[in-house]
């Protein structure tokens, strides 16, 4: 398998999520799985192979677009519909493309471990970020 193939203008926040907001810090697109960063205070993109250990722990998933310095929306707990077919009851996990969601056949060799949530269905992931900081 491959990256959740995610259709941003179809990503919503279901009735029961905690959101957040700020800037980012790169380009975001909905639907990406994002982290804020520290020195900065802006949201970038995670990333399960980053040599920068904050990045290899998501926060939460990017609710819309925004270019560098744009405000942008995010889910950090809860219900998200992502646009994209899920099998209810799979765990999707922080994938090393940046942003990238994944289920955990498709981490490599030395990517960390972050769990994102579990599939409630086909269409509806229940975010609930899991980072044991362990590489695979």
């Amino acid at each position: 398998m491959a990256d959740l193939t995610i259709t941003a203008s179809a990503v919503l926040p279901g009735a029961s999520a905690a959101l957040a907001a700020g800037t980012a810090g790169e380009t975001i697109v909905a639907g990406k799985a994002v982290y804020l960063a520290s020195a900065t205070k802006k949201w970038m993109l995670a990333d399960a192979d980053s040599v920068t250990a904050e990045a290899r722990k998501a926060v939460g998933i990017a609710l819309n677009g925004a270019s560098l310095n744009q405000p942008v929306g995010v889910l950090t707990g809860g219900d998200v519909t992502l646009g994209a077919v899920l099998t209810a009851g799979q765990a999707i996990y922080l994938s090393d493309d940046p942003g990238g969601l994944c289920p955990l056949a498709d981490l490599a060799t030395g990517d960390y471990v972050c769990l994102l949530g579990l599939a409630k269905s086909t269409s509806v992931l229940t975010v609930d970020v899991q980072f044991p900081n362990v590489a695979t």
